[in-house]
């Protein structure tokens, strides 16, 4: 197990909107903790972390990337998680399978949106949560405001642990309120400072979030509650304790400053990380699922070896790597394997690789709260449960994603890389779970859904560079749907003599309108035989054949009853054949006289934007034939309920990061069909019977 231990192990998510300074951050961690000589930086392309082309390329982060540093006896697991509304499905894992989460939020611009989805994952997974407001050298930089709407955004649980010395260009250092001593840095971005006393303007303020944090970490503990309201003194250590696991708990959420690109502050987090952040040991035992029934699996290494796996990447020299978090027991690559509790298959095992973003370290072993990567694992993919085999057999809670809301139709440019789309897609699936694939049996359409329309950029991009794969993409065609407005009756009669046995079927069905999303109805009204009972189940299926092609525009007719009730046959001539012939003649004349309409798709909408752009948000529904059903504010953010039509809705996601310079973010699902206004209707229909003009 070498020298790492699960109660020296810490690790932490950084999340935040994109641009609140993660990447810098960790890149400030690597450098101050001595593993890096210079710090690299985004717009450069040269960061540990934003170490993928297209990273590079767009100067973004796209996927998380894990970094391991060493402190004294402690190990750190960092994952930087992207903070664009594309990759949230990045962030959902990372905050998934970390111990804790640090929330940056920019102390010029604030809490912005994907902060506020940062902060539902780590609710959602009751993770603990950290804040840091970042940027404090900027201008306009206001560490008072940034907290207090973290406080209303978020929760009153958010307690300073340090306070900035000065903002802007003055920003020189922060205040340890714990340790009761100030920091005051260089300027030249080296890291150095000199610790000193508390400046007299800030000891009020040091002196009352002290007290704050004291309060929340001996409500942790009845016995230091006690001694704290006594008088009597709490030592380092006990003061360690009772706050990591104020934190665990959620009721101290410490907040932190600095600035990472001038490397201000940037010791004091690393250690407070060491002294304060949750080892495996504090957050406790997880919860799996075991023959139908929760177990709880504990941080320990005499357990059983468990792990899940969050990530899998392709790395161009290593090959595919697996990323998980072991929960349980300890591990060996010598002559080891691993087993996929989920898919019953045994994998060998090469190594396991300590990360530091794109470069690994090769070790022996790993124990319980390790996070690390596996190469070349064949059948493991993400939220798939790790063991060894005869061992545990329990799976973890699978990772929630975030639905996919922008979808594209996709089509090869050629024969041949139509013949590799499907392993390209299979692959890349297993790699981005955040992307959706389907086959859309209504429009034919092969339709690949994401986060928006740089993450589908950045995919197709992927599968073109390892693929060789090229594909074009268009908007996707709509599922309509046709239905019937009245009551009409139709009779088919399908007659024909061609010497020897003739074909003759005849029907008489009424249509019928049913509620909307009743589907199909088949009522079997035949008296007296007049058509024998082994030729109406072939009513039946014709009905159900021909319904899938529409007479209005060819797409499928729904919510309707049809009534056989009335019919003739023949004792030679009629057949199956004859009467599913028939029924089409039916279908076809009593649809159209039963007054057809089109259906549309209506989606849910949910849209989180800033006050400022609320006017802009509701105009724009207004002009997609969309319905605001309500508005609720979160704090300084508004989120906008309502209802619009798919058509309207394919390019949303561009409109929306244009309309609201980058900053809003929304969610979408099926609702229910309605009526197309017919202006509309018309001109789906000509283009319909212009299709079939031209074919």
């Amino acid at each position: 197990m070498g020298s790492r231990q699960p109660g020296n192990t810490r690790s932490f998510a950084l999340c935040s909107h994109g641009g609140a300074g993660k990447t810098t951050l960790a890149e400030a961690m690597l450098f101050c903790n001595g593993q890096i000589g210079r710090m690299g930086k985004t717009d450069a392309g040269n960061t540990v972390s934003d170490f993928q082309t297209e990273e590079q390329k767009r100067q973004i982060s796209i996927s998380t990337s894990l970094l391991t540093l060493e402190r004294g006896d402690k190990t750190f697991f960092v994952l930087d998680a992207p903070g664009f509304a594309d990759f949230a499905g990045e962030m959902s894992s990372s905050i998934r399978v970390a111990d804790a989460t640090v929330l940056l939020a920019c102390a010029v611009s604030g809490v912005e949106v994907q902060t506020g989805r940062a902060w539902e994952f780590a609710e959602h997974n009751n993770a603990p949560v950290v804040f840091y407001i970042s940027k404090m050298d900027r201008e306009n930089a206001n560490f008072a405001r940034v907290l207090g709407d973290i406080k209303e955004q978020f929760s009153e649980n958010a307690l300073p642990a340090f306070l900035p010395i000065g903002a802007e260009a003055n920003f020189q250092g922060i205040v340890d309120v714990l340790k009761g001593k100030a920091y005051l840095y260089e300027k030249d971005g080296s890291g150095k400072f000199s610790e000193t006393d508390i400046p007299a303007d800030l000891t009020e303020a040091a002196a009352s979030a002290k007290e704050a944090l004291l309060e929340a970490a001996v409500e942790m503990d009845d016995d230091l509650m006690e001694r704290y309201l006594e008088g009597e003194p709490i030592s380092e250590d006990e003061l360690k304790r009772a706050l990591r696991l104020a934190i665990v708990k959620r009721r101290a959420m410490p907040v932190l400053v600095g600035s990472a690109l001038l490397n201000i502050g940037v010791h004091q987090f690393l250690d407070f990380v060491t002294d304060f952040f949750p080892s495996p040991l504090d957050r406790g035992a997880e919860k799996a699922i075991l023959d139908g029934e929760e177990v709880l699996v504990k941080p320990d290494v005499d357990e059983p070896f468990s792990a899940l796996c969050f990530k899998v990447m392709v790395d161009p020299y290593v090959g595919k790597l697996s990323f998980i978090r072991v929960y349980s027991g300890s591990l060996s690559s010598d002559g080891s394997s691993i087993y996929n509790v989920k898919k019953g298959e045994d994998e060998r095992i090469s190594s396991f690789k300590l990360m530091c973003g794109k470069d690994g370290k090769d070790v022996k072993d790993v124990i319980a709260g390790d996070i690390v990567a596996i190469p070349k694992l064949q059948s493991t993919k993400v939220g798939h449960s790790l063991a060894t085999k005869g061992g545990a057999s329990h799976q973890f809670a699978r990772i929630e994603y975030p639905s996919p809301v922008y979808s594209v139709a996709i089509v090869a440019k050629t024969r041949a890389d139509e013949d590799k789309l499907g392993n390209a897609i299979s692959r890349t699936l297993d790699e981005d779970r955040g992307l959706a694939f389907e086959k859309n049996p209504e429009t034919n359409d092969n339709l690949l859904s994401g986060m928006g329309d740089l993450h589908i950029d950045i995919v197709l991009s992927r599968m073109k560079e390892r693929y060789g794969i090229e594909l074009e993409t268009r908007t996707p065609q709509v599922p309509y749907r046709e239905t019937i407005r009245k009551t009409a009756e139709a009779q088919g009669r399908h007659k024909k003599q061609s010497g020897g046995h003739g074909q003759y079927g005849d029907v008489s069905i009424r249509y019928s309108p049913l509620e909307r999303g009743a589907g199909f109805e088949f009522v079997d009204s035949i008296k007296g035989g007049v058509v024998p009972s082994n030729f109406i189940p072939a009513v039946e299926k014709g009905l159900r054949e021909y319904m899938v092609q529409g007479p209005l525009a060819g797409f499928p007719v729904v919510d309707f009853r049809a009534e056989l009730f009335f019919g003739s046959y023949h004792e030679v001539d009629s057949s199956e054949m004859s009467f599913k012939l028939a029924t089409r003649l039916s279908f076809r004349k009593g649809i159209m006289d039963a007054s057809p309409i089109l259906l549309e798709p209506i989606m849910n909408v949910e849209v989180t934007v800033p006050d400022q752009y609320m006017g802009d948000v509701m105009g724009d529904f207004n002009s997609r034939r969309g319905r605001v059903m309500g508005m609720e504010a979160h704090g300084k953010l508004q989120v906008v309920k309502a209802q619009a039509p798919l058509a309207e809705m394919f390019r949303y996601a561009i409109i929306l990061r244009s309309m609201t310079s980058g900053q809003g973010s929304f969610q979408m699902s099926y609702s229910h069909y309605e009526e197309v206004p017919s202006d509309i209707a018309q001109k789906v229909i000509a283009a319909h019977k212009q299709e079939e003009d031209e074919e």
